[in-house]
């Protein structure tokens, strides 16, 4: 480790705790219907799509409305991706001539986009058309995006507000999050990401002549829009299939910073928008603060690990760090830092790769996402999910004090508490259940690209990216195959939805709960105390659920690496 590797880490933590306040305070305004300044050009808009919806501004819903909304909407656009996949060989902006997607194939790929998961199966430039990558895959990075937002403010409001029954409308949830944040943001890091050299063209393919004679095509197209949209809304999917490890896509180290700040702008921004809209902005500095705790012990145990190295190799007298699978621009440093941003955000885009780190280092990634998609987390989902832990957290606290638990002046009782397990539990569930399966049956284990403990993590860290609808893949592993698109598909929709349906089944009956006025036993949850309570929670849960399966795979590698065993 070097200072200038901590330097460069602790200015890309700068930079988003800087960005919190503002954007929490303009999110705000956006969700809450309030005038902004792209207010007049964007409301004529607005009142139009609602218009060609059916709706109102002023029309409300209750939770079981909200999600039939919410699901009807990601079936809608589920089932055109699998349509523009399979079609897209007849379809116009073709000019690489590409074929209809595999129906196995297309079954994943729709899936992962609508559920913001973006696991690729494939190489962007040599399976996607580019009508099919703007039309599909970008909008659905948009809106999937644009859905996580909405059951975010859903929830929050379900705290915020008195004795109620609506909690809004997710279609204007919705078209607000799209219309005055992802867009307006995503325009200005496009225009950004051009000028550092990424293509935005409908060009066709170039052809070059290398130095010994061959011919080589050089795939292009309009990339700098995609970029902008899957970083900021943490899908994560490469327009290029070695993603942000691609000079196309992350030309230089100021890209690489964007990108990074990106993936978690708008998740910490959220936190912000929660202690706005309960009036206590300490609560929101809470969760942050619980959610760096465990940010920053990831980076440190990842660069640690990393820059130590293999000490199979140090026996051979090679020193210094791992720099396997690393992205030699940027280094171990901000190499250690991208994978740990992009596992806590569950963005998934990478600029190197996870399966080529040590074993502790590829431990953490996985942890990020075996937590449960709480560390910062996606845009709106990781909100959602670590208000999940914080239900569990206040639940034990009140038990500990002999009082009725309440958070923010709402009872927490048995309803809560189902529902809030239900959710947790279903990540364990498609993460654990498939892998077990899949390290026995003959055709899966065949995909494996590693022998021994790696070859398990290959797996576990597969279901485990897909439930967590974080997309990136340990390596190695095939995943373009019947059972994998299939069963990897079944997990992203498990981890999406029956997340999503719990958390919204929370918000209906806290909205209709009267708030209790905070008194001398009250239990405070704006300070260090509660911080350690919930982080802990977090850790307990996740290493009673979690820690089986990772001794089998990076800590048993880990251990056999000490004692000089090698696979």
């Amino acid at each position: 480790m070097t200072l200038i590797g901590w330097l460069q880490i602790l200015f890309f933590c700068g930079i988003v705790v800087a960005l919190v306040k503002p954007l929490g305070g303009y999110m705000t305004r956006v969700f809450a219907g309030e005038r902004t300044f792209l207010s007049p050009v964007l409301v004529p808009i607005e009142r139009g799509l609602y218009a060609l919806a059916g709706t109102s501004e002023r029309e409300e819903q209750r939770w079981t409305t909200y999600a039939f909304a919410m699901l009807a909407f990601n079936l809608a656009g589920l089932l055109l991706l699998y349509a523009l996949q399979r079609l897209q060989g007849g379809l116009p902006l073709n000019p690489a001539g590409m074929t209809a997607v595999g129906p196995e194939l297309s079954f994943n790929t729709a899936i992962s986009f609508v559920a913001n998961t973006n696991w690729q199966n494939y190489g962007g430039e040599s399976t996607m058309s580019y009508l099919t990558q703007m039309a599909g895959l970008t909008v659905q990075n948009f809106v999937s995006a644009a859905t996580g937002m909405a059951i975010a403010i859903a929830l929050i409001r379900a705290f915020a507000g008195a004795s109620g029954k609506a909690l809004g409308n997710f279609w204007v949830d919705m078209t607000r999050a799209t219309l005055y944040i992802l867009l307006p943001i995503c325009i200005v890091l496009a225009t950004a990401y051009v000028a550092l050299g990424v293509p935005q063209t409908f060009g066709p393919y170039v052809e070059a002549t290398t130095l010994e004679g061959a011919k080589q095509t050089i795939a292009l197209g309009p990339v700098a829009s995609q970029l902008a949209i899957k970083m900021l809304g943490t899908n994560g999917g490469g327009f290029f299939n070695a993603n942000s490890a691609h000079p196309f896509e992350n030309p230089d180290a100021i890209s690489n910073m964007i990108q990074m700040v990106s993936i978690f702008a708008i998740g910490a921004a959220f936190t912000n928008v929660f202690g706005r809209m309960v009036g206590n902005q300490r609560q929101g500095w809470t969760i942050l603060a619980a959610m760096g705790v465990l940010f920053v012990a990831g980076v440190a145990i990842t660069y640690w690990a990393e820059a130590s190295g293999n000490s199979l190799m140090h026996a051979f007298g090679l020193q210094g760090g791992n720099m396997e699978g690393k992205e030699t621009r940027f280094g171990i440093a901000l190499s250690s830092l991208f994978a740990v941003v992009t596992t806590a955000a569950s963005c998934g885009a990478v600029n190197a790769m996870h399966g080529s780190f040590t074993a502790l280092g590829g431990l953490i990634p996985l942890l990020n996402m075996q937590l449960g998609e709480v560390i910062v987390g996606g845009v709106g989902a990781g909100f959602y999910g670590i208000i999940l832990f914080i239900v569990v957290a206040v639940f034990v606290a009140g038990l500990m004090v002999g009082r009725t638990p309440e958070y923010l002046g709402k009872k927490i009782e048995a309803k809560e508490m189902k529902m809030a397990v239900l959710a947790i539990l279903c990540l364990p569930l498609a993460m654990l259940v498939f892998t077990a399966i899949s390290s026995v049956l003959p055709s899966a284990v065949a995909s494996i690209g590693t022998a021994g403990p790696h070859g398990f993590s290959e797996i576990l860290y597969a279901y485990t990216s897909a439930a967590a609808n974080n997309g990136s893949a340990f390596g190695g592993l095939t995943g373009n195959t019947p059972w994998y698109n299939i069963t990897l598909g079944l997990g992203m929709l498990m981890g999406r939805f029956l997340v999503i349906i719990p958390a919204l089944a929370i918000a209906g009956s806290l909205i209709a709960k009267k708030t209790v006025p905070a008194s001398a036993g009250t239990f405070p949850t704006d300070g260090p105390l509660f911080v350690g309570l919930l982080v802990g929670t977090i850790l307990i849960v996740g290493g009673l659920t979690f820690f089986p399966a990772l001794a089998l795979g990076p800590v048993v590698e880990h251990l056999a690496m000490l004692a000089g065993q090698t696979f």
